[in-house]
């Protein structure tokens, strides 16, 4: 069976940790795009791991790991990431596999990624880590892959000072470098988690243009970029929070503001521990946009949803959700595609009251508040997608299952 786990808001869901709750029962875990630009922490065993680029898998001991196709790898980072592993106690020599299809970021791509930034006529805030350039080469076909670092004939190609760069890592990668195609044939009827980066409403086609990644963060490049058929996706779970945020710049309709919403911002940002875990810039926060999670449900065909963080509204009297935008004399409940339209939205939103009471013990749907059960239902109702985990706490055990993640 295959399950695909993408973001279905503007990154930062929590995947890291439902990846790596997911991952437990998994034979292999594919992440199919982007690259260091991502960043997923999990707290697994009472040890915190950030992860950029290394398939959140990684943690158990009998799981393969591959970066796949779609991704475009920072090496020197990607070795790195592997040492800090190593130093954890995590083996994964033999373990971690790298699609030779997958494109490499050289480093002058972050500098030119931050220079191209400040030219933009809408800069967007990219983390400047290479990661739009090297997406910029592959589609003008000038871009460096994998099986050019590995095969000597390519190899001897290349620039001298692309060569300095690469030989340290050069026959570790080499090791590592596999056929994701072939890998997929072979692993037919395993239990496969296609992992991605960022968020659907990121995705360079289905997300806020232009102020997107410059990868594909939407379901359907597990297909391509994890190296197998669209027919070969078994089930799509979508991950959300129980609020909403954004990094950067960009259109985010249901933002709180200092002069409707007083120091709420704040108040989630520090309970919510909203930075980012690759820039450690403060995420922007607001209330849950469902006019956005409906848009990436029916664009993904999302078959459940997860939503984390449920925990960080433990405190709150009256809890707010976005079910529409108010536009001219309009109230609109889809996403419209222009940008300038979007910024110029006000937001509808209703009010539910809170819980008040610790959520952390609770492991089933019953045990939760009745004024959190309403909160979870009011959602699926608007979304048409039922919640089929939810997550309490930061740790994988603090997780409530309502329907089993291995099942169509």
């Amino acid at each position: 069976m295959t399950t695909v786990v993408i973001g279905a808001q503007w990154g930062d869901e929590g995947k890291g940790k439902i990846v790596d709750f997911l991952a437990s029962q998994a034979d292999d875990i594919v992440r199919f795009s982007g690259g260091a630009n991502a960043g997923h922490t999990i707290v697994h065993g009472g040890t915190t791991y950030k992860l950029h680029l290394v398939p959140s898998g990684i943690l158990y001991p009998d799981t393969q790991v591959l970066l796949g196709v779609g991704m475009v790898i920072d090496v020197a980072s990607l070795f790195g990431e592997l040492e800090e592993l190593e130093q954890k106690g995590v083996r994964w020599r033999g373990r971690v596999h790298v699609s030779d299809r997958a494109h490499v970021v050289l480093p002058g791509y972050s500098e030119e990624d931050r220079e191209l930034d400040t030219k933009r006529r809408r800069p967007i805030g990219t983390t400047g880590r290479g990661i739009g350039v090297a997406y910029a080469r592959k589609a003008a076909r000038d871009g460096l892959r994998v099986c050019d670092v590995v095969d000597d004939l390519a190899y001897r190609e290349l620039p001298e000072s692309e060569r300095r760069y690469f030989e340290p890592y050069r026959d570790e990668l080499s090791r590592m470098a596999i056929d994701l195609s072939e890998y997929m044939i072979a692993r037919r009827g395993r239990r496969i988690l296609f992992e991605g980066a960022q968020g659907v409403l990121l995705d360079l086609d289905l997300g806020t243009y232009p102020f997107v990644s410059s990868g594909t963060s939407a379901a359907a490049g597990a297909a391509l970029g994890g190296g197998l058929g669209p027919r070969g996706i078994d089930r799509v779970l979508g991950v959300f929070k129980a609020y909403s945020t954004r990094v950067g710049n960009g259109p985010f309709p249901s933002e709180f503001r200092a002069d409707r919403d007083g120091g709420l911002e704040e108040h989630i940002r520090e309970r919510g521990a909203e930075y980012g875990a690759t820039t450690g810039r403060p995420r922007r926060c607001g209330y849950l946009d469902l006019v956005a999670l409906r848009y990436a449900c029916r664009s993904n065909s999302i078959d459940g949803l997860v939503m984390t963080k449920l925990d960080v509204y433990d405190d709150a009297g009256r809890i707010g959700v976005c079910t529409g935008y108010r536009y001219g004399n309009q109230t609109l409940k889809t996403v419209p595609a222009g940008v300038r339209t979007l910024e110029s939205v006000e937001p509808v939103i209703e009010e539910m009251p809170g819980w008040q009471e610790p959520l952390g013990d609770r492991r089933s749907f019953d045990e939760l508040p009745a004024a959190a059960r309403n909160y979870v239902q009011m959602i699926e109702d608007y979304v048409e997608t039922p919640v089929d985990i939810i997550s309490v706490g930061s740790d994988r055990s603090e997780t409530i299952i309502r329907k089993e993640p291995w099942t169509q």
